[in-house]
C-alpha cells in the first residue's frame, strides 16, 4: 500500500502495533490528531478529493466495542481493527454512513478486541460466530497490519467460537498455511468483471478472486460467495447469469461440494450521488429513478418488484448451475 501521509492518535504509539506502524511509515509526513472520528481538515476537502483521501492512512485506538446481533452468516458483527478502506467501491456502504469518512482507518488495540471475542465465545453453551470484517476488508488491511494472520492464530489456540470475514480482494498467501482449526469462515464478494471494472475501484479482478476461493478452501477454510451488490443496470441479467456460469466453470468441485452463497441487492443513497458525481464524475451512474425508490436517511432501493424478479432470476440460475450450494438468504 502506498500511502501519502499518515494522521494518528498520540495514544496509539502507546501499542506495539502502533509503534510498527510508525516505523513502517516513518518516512511520511505524520499529524497528530484529537480522534480518528473527527478529522476536520479531511472532513471539509470538497467531494472532488475524495479518491485523494483514500491515499491518507488513519491510525487510532477503537473505543467502541459494542456487538450487534446478526441473524446471517454470523452471531454478532464485532468493531474489529479497521473501519473503512483504501478501494473506492461506488456503492459502499460506508460512505452511505460516514459521508467522507470511509478512508482507511487502523485500530492498534487489536489484543483487548480479540479478547473480549474469546470471553464471549468461552462464556457462551453453543458456538457463537464473530464477523470481525463487517466495515472493513481484513484481507486488504492484513497487507499493512498482518492483524487477519495474528487473529487467526492466537483465535485457534482457544477452543470456542468461529470467525468469519468478507473481501474483495485475493492477497490470501499469508493465511494458506495457518493452523486455523477449520474455524474461520472465508468468504469471497464477486461481482460481473463488467461491474468490477465500473464500480469497484482498487479492486481484485474476478479471475483473481476466485482463484482466492479455490486456495483457501484448498488450505481447509470454510468458504462461501457472496453475490453482492447486485447492481441491477441495464442487461443485469446476462451479466449475472454470465458471471453464475463463470463461478461454475472456474470454482473447483472441492469448493462446490462445501459452498454457500449470499446474495445482497445493492443499497444507493443521495451521499454516493453527491460524491460520485465530483469525485468520479466519468463513472457509470448507479441511480434509476424507474428501479429506485427512496428510503430513510437519503437512501434509494431497488423497487420491490424488481427486486423480487431479480431472486427469481438469480435463484433459477443458482439452482442450474451451482445446485449444490447452500442458498442462504436473498436481502
Amino acid at each position: 500500500m502506498n500511502f501519502n501521509a499518515v494522521y494518528y492518535e498520540p495514544d496509539s504509539l502507546n501499542y506495539t502495533l502502533g509503534r510498527e506502524l510508525k516505523q513502517k511509515y516513518d518516512s511520511l509526513p505524520w499529524t497528530p490528531i484529537e480522534s480518528h472520528n473527527k478529522i476536520v481538515e479531511m472532513t471539509s476537502k470538497p467531494n472532488t478529493e475524495f479518491a485523494k483521501m483514500k491515499k491518507n492512512l488513519i491510525i487510532g485506538v477503537r473505543k467502541t466495542h459494542k456487538y450487534v446481533e446478526n441473524q446471517k452468516v454470523s452471531d454478532f458483527l464485532v468493531p474489529y481493527t479497521s473501519s473503512g478502506c483504501s478501494a473506492s467501491c461506488l456503492y459502499c456502504y460506508l460512505v452511505c454512513n460516514y459521508n467522507k469518512c470511509s478512508y482507511l482507518r487502523l485500530f492498534v488495540n487489536r489484543e483487548q478486541m480479540l479478547d473480549k471475542i474469546i470471553k464471549t465465545a468461552t462464556k457462551s453453551e453453543r458456538p457463537l460466530t464473530f464477523e470481525i470484517g463487517s466495515n472493513s476488508d481484513l484481507v486488504l488491511e492484513n497487507t499493512i497490519t498482518g492483524n487477519l494472520k495474528w487473529t487467526i492464530e492466537n483465535f485457534n489456540k482457544t477452543s470456542n467460537g468461529f470467525l468469519t470475514f468478507p473481501t474483495k480482494f485475493d492477497m490470501v498467501g499469508p493465511l494458506l498455511n495457518l493452523e486455523h482449526g477449520g474455524r474461520v469462515i472465508f468468504r469471497m464478494s464477486v461481482n460481473p468483471e463488467f461491474i468490477i471494472r465500473k464500480t469497484e475501484f482498487g479492486t481484485s479482478s474476478l479471475d483473481a478472486r476466485i482463484k482466492a476461493v479455490n486456495n483457501m478452501c484448498e488450505a481447509g477454510y470454510k468458504t462461501g460467495i457472496l453475490i453482492a451488490p447486485v447492481v441491477q443496470i441495464n442487461g443485469w441479467e446476462k451479466l449475472y447469469g454470465e458471471l453464475i456460469s463463470y463461478l461454475a466453470d472456474r470454482l473447483s468441485e472441492k469448493v462446490k461440494k462445501q459452498l454457500f452463497i449470499e446474495c445482497i441487492f445493492m443499497t444507493y443513497s443521495y451521499v454516493h450521488r453527491a460524491i460520485n458525481a465530483e469525485a468520479f464524475p466519468n463513472a457509470i451512474e448507479l441511480y434509476d429513478k424507474e428501479k429506485m425508490t427512496g428510503g430513510g436517511r437519503g437512501k434509494y432501493y431497488y423497487r420491490q418488484q424488481l427486486k423480487a424478479y431479480g431472486e427469481d432470476f438469480l435463484r433459477q440460475e443458482l439452482s442450474q448451475k451451482l445446485s449444490e450450494a447452500e442458498i442462504l438468504y436473498f436481502c
